[in-house]
């Protein structure tokens, strides 16, 4: 994974682009160079949110990062990935709740930042619908936790969290406490047997307020800000407890409403403004009450605008925390010709609000020691409440960073902040020096182990090159045992750092040889939880091998490339003789992550590390947990890509077939590629493809003929 400063470098990077509209014409190679990063970035934060709920990045650094990648995509796009963030709706599920398939996809929003992108977004859907005249409904995008509700026979039955847009976590109790939400609803007097409505969970500013008085008065720790308080109420395992939250719920759209045939009757329903009102009708709490009320209805882009300016200038009237304006084609027949792509409705588009700022003091600056060396440069704040969060911490990227910013400690410098987690110091405020201030100097020793640090060519990280630094050697203990890699439970990061100071753990393999009597002596443990303790360690040997792939570490290898050299392998020690060339032949390795690779399982100290977890009885072997469950192994050996609009299936469909007959999905056209698949309007991969002998074109009839050779 890229240590933190390169990811903070890339977030600025993408973020001054984005801003000056450069990606529209971003060059080739320049693409080539900046996707892969960003697609890794984004995955590992999809991670730490969706599975960890533990975000470490703020959401509208989230949709830079997201946006320049979609962006660049769309250039490009011969050089899609399949495992890129924009060709799935984000992953990841709470393992507290039962789980339950939507009725139809929670997709995410794609984002607007400012005027140009709302114009250029209806230019796009005009050109979708053959159109100039379309109508828009005008909502406040509201700061919460994503809910879908589905009612039966008008009672509800079931509320779930959005969780990965296909699934969620069934949270019923939960819901029922929620008091704007109605145990009943007579949908049947409008032919509705069977409806899914979505909305937003949301604690109102007062509310929140005084629920923080609250917890001062009883010496308690203060909640951080309104989202992720509702987020966590939802999740709450005792539903009594939930009531304490003063939840409310805004629903804002019908998903899809089923007569008793299972006709749907949506379409019935005309506008997106007209199913909002009949919600409202019905007990619903809703944006707005009444279908024109407050011009929510626009009849141009121009109109759109002008709301937004005025919602912006009068964002902090509203009750509740909004952070955008969400814009949709009012007519659902419109939305139907649009459609959508696997992550959002083309239909709709959220204009994003601009960061909050405050302004407060540098009190200094620490520099912490990545798994890879990385050295990432922290700034401390004295403590400020910036959009309902008390903020002490920024991270300022890179040295690079510190000058460009000219950043002294004790300067007074101007913090912005839109989600909940990271904030960003914009600028220092120069003027208000008295002369007391000392200018930041990046160390040329590591913090940890006092190496020396260095720079590679074309990076921007400082990096401390000795592996057996302390400060290392603990975030890869951490990195190993964390859920997306060998997730031994137990072994947290809190615990991780309290056994390597304690010497309980100095290597990888000595969580395999603890001393769990000692341990038990600890203040904080007894017999049961060493028990759970050694029983989760003995159960991470069964892992899958992919598993252990990703613990390890290696730098740039995640979970598809790890899925990419299980392809090749029964067992990890094949890896010690394989080469570069060798590995760059596998699909979507390249020679960076190839010579990562190699200078890994070639290094005398990985080698041992891997002597001493076969040892310890960690599993080394792939197996069939390792292997995908197949329809049939039609496609078996076949490489496949998609190119132009496909009218048989969607892409994520094309995907499910190919990998579920054997085949796989490349990002590019090269001559590892055995078939494109051809839709309309076929552009720069087909171009490609032609060029190329050994890659035969199909339409979409000649695939699924393939795929369903009896039909």
């Amino acid at each position: 994974m890229f240590s933190q400063d390169q990811q903070n470098s890339l977030l600025q990077q993408t973020k001054e682009l984005l801003k000056n509209s450069q990606l529209k014409a971003i060059e080739k190679a320049e693409a080539e160079n900046i996707l892969p990063q960003l697609r890794q970035v984004l995955n590992f934060h999809d991670w730490l949110y969706y599975v960890l709920s533990e975000p470490q990045i703020e959401d509208i650094d989230y949709d830079y990062l997201f946006d320049a990648l979609k962006i660049s995509e769309e250039r490009f796009p011969e050089l899609i990935s399949p495992d890129s963030p924009t060709q799935r709706v984000a992953r990841g599920l709470s393992e507290d709740f039962p789980t339950v398939s939507h009725l139809v996809p929670m997709l995410s929003l794609q984002k607007a930042y400012n005027n140009e992108d709302l114009r250029d977004w209806e230019t796009s859907i005009k050109k979708l619908i053959q159109q100039e005249e379309v109508e828009y409904a005008i909502e406040p995008k509201y700061d919460g936790a994503s809910l879908s509700l589905i009612y039966e026979n008008d009672f509800l039955v079931r509320g779930a969290t959005r969780g990965n847009g296909t699934t969620g976590d069934d949270i019923t109790n939960n819901v029922k406490t929620i008091p704007t939400v109605p145990l009943s609803a007579p949908f049947s007097k409008y032919g509705i047997h069977r409806i899914e409505v979505r909305g937003e969970v949301v604690i109102s500013k007062q509310k929140f307020e005084q629920m923080n008085k609250e917890k001062e008065a009883a010496g308690e720790k203060l909640y951080s800000n309104s989202r992720n308080t509702a987020s966590g109420a939802l999740r709450q395992k005792d539903s009594s407890k939930v009531m304490d939250k003063k939840l409310e719920a805004f629903v804002y759209q019908v998903g899809v409403a089923m007569n008793e045939a299972g006709n749907d009757l949506a379409k019935q329903v005309v506008s997106h403004s007209k199913g909002v009102q009949m919600l409202y009708d019905l007990g619903f709490k809703t944006p707005y009450k009444d279908e024109k009320e407050d011009n929510h209805i626009c009849q141009s882009m121009d109109e759109v605008i002008a709301f937004c300016d005025r919602l912006r200038e009068t964002r902090d009237d509203y009750d509740y925390e909004i952070d955008g304006i969400v814009i949709k084609i009012n007519s659902l027949e419109l939305q139907e010709l649009c459609g959508a792509t696997s992550h959002h409705p083309r239909w709709a588009i959220a204009l994003k609000f601009d960061a909050r700022q405050a302004v407060t003091t540098l009190e200094n600056v620490e520099f912490q020691v990545g798994r890879t060396g990385a050295i990432t440069p922290v700034a401390k704040l004295a403590t400020v409440n910036l959009a309902g969060a008390n903020i002490s911490n920024a991270s300022l990227h890179n040295e690079e960073f510190i000058k460009e910013k000219d950043l002294h400690i004790g300067d007074q410098v101007i913090v912005e902040r839109a989600g909940d987690v990271i904030p960003y110091i914009v600028q220092v405020i120069p003027e208000k020096r008295d002369g007391s201030q000392v200018p930041v100097t990046f160390p040329e020793n590591c913090p940890s182990c006092q190496e020396k640090v260095e720079k590679t060519e074309g990076e921007a990280v400082w990096r401390c090159v000795n592996t057996d630094c302390p400060a290392q050697v603990e975030e890869r203990l951490i990195h190993y045992v964390s859920k997306g890699a060998m997730d031994i439970r137990g072994l947290g990061r809190d615990i991780i750092k309290r056994f390597f100071k304690d010497g309980f753990i100095q290597r990888i393999p000595d969580i395999y040889h603890l001393d769990y009597a000692k341990i038990q002596e600890l203040e904080g443990w007894g017999e049961r939880s060493v028990a759970k303790l050694k029983e989760s360690i003995e159960a991470s040997k069964d892992q899958p091998l992919s598993k252990l792939i990703i613990g390890l570490g290696i730098r740039e290898v995640g979970r598809g490339t790890a899925r990419n050299l299980l392809e090749a392998i029964q067992s990890l020690e094949e890896l010690q003789n394989w080469t570069v060339e060798q590995l760059i032949e596998l699909p979507d390795i390249g020679p960076k992550v190839a010579a990562n690779i190699v200078e890994f399982f070639q290094n005398e100290k990985s080698q041992q590390l891997l002597a001493d977890l076969k040892a310890a009885g960690v599993n080394m072997k792939k197996r069939a947990v390792d292997q995908p469950k197949l329809d049939s192994n039609l496609l078996a050996g076949k490489t496949f890509l998609f190119t132009g609009t496909l009218q048989q299936f969607t892409r994520n469909d094309a995907k499910k077939m190919v990998e579920s007959n054997g085949g796989k999905i490349l990002s590019a056209v090269s001559k590892k590629l055995n078939y494109l698949v051809v839709g309309e309007k076929a552009g720069s991969k087909l171009k490609k493809a032609e060029k190329i002998e050994t890659v035969s074109i199909l339409t979409e009839e000649e695939f699924l003929a393939m795929v369903n050779p009896a039909t």
